[in-house]
């Protein structure tokens, strides 16, 4: 027979069973989520963490696809990046906002992506076209308020997350490639 004082106080047991709960609400939250337990999450704020070098440097790992929204894109070195990347035989493609193709910079860069034989699409829409996210390799997607300007890596107060995980960046590519079919929302540049 156990002895009334061997016996945890109620109170214990009770915090125990909600805990346990809590930890299965939060473990089902995340599996609903596809936040994976591999998932890292690199976050970076524009000018101290020169975020625009982060991205170029994520473009040059791209081996076999490197998707890219970007409202903005004037940097010369994001262009560089990507062709050289079209030009180890990654699938490159961008989707812009068609606002932004009347900015002299952007149609430079524009320009330069579409001789280089990267497929570029704007939005129909009334709506912007105001993501700012890379999808590479089924590996690694960004996310944030940079966009691939030089003003937004040397001035602007920015922020760039660049996420690791399969499932993220999976689901990132699907919505990446509906958008490049839905020829209502999205056409041709040039």
């Amino acid at each position: 027979m156990t002895s009334a004082h061997h016996l945890p106080p109620v109170n214990a047991v009770r915090s125990r069973r909600v805990a346990l709960v809590w930890a299965l609400i939060v473990l089902s939250l995340m599996a609903s989520f596809g936040v994976g337990w591999g998932a890292t999450v690199e976050v970076y704020y524009g000018p101290d963490d020169a975020p625009l070098d982060r991205l170029t440097a994520l473009y040059r790992q791209a081996t076999r696809y490197l998707y890219v929204a970007a409202y903005g894109l004037t940097s010369p070195r994001a262009v560089e990046a990507m062709v050289a990347a079209k030009k180890r035989g990654v699938d490159v493609r961008l989707i812009t906002d068609r606002q932004r193709t009347e900015d002299v910079k952007q149609r430079t860069a524009l320009h330069t992506l579409h001789l280089a034989g990267i497929p570029i699409l704007v939005n129909e829409h009334d709506g912007l076209m105001h993501l700012k996210q890379v999808v590479i390799d089924d590996e690694v997607n960004t996310t944030g308020s940079m966009n691939h300007t030089t003003s937004g890596n040397r001035y602007n107060d920015e922020r760039l997350d660049i996420i690791t995980d399969h499932a993220i960046t999976v689901q990132a590519r699907d919505k990446f490639l509906a958008m490049w079919k839905d020829r209502t929302r999205y056409r041709n540049w040039k």
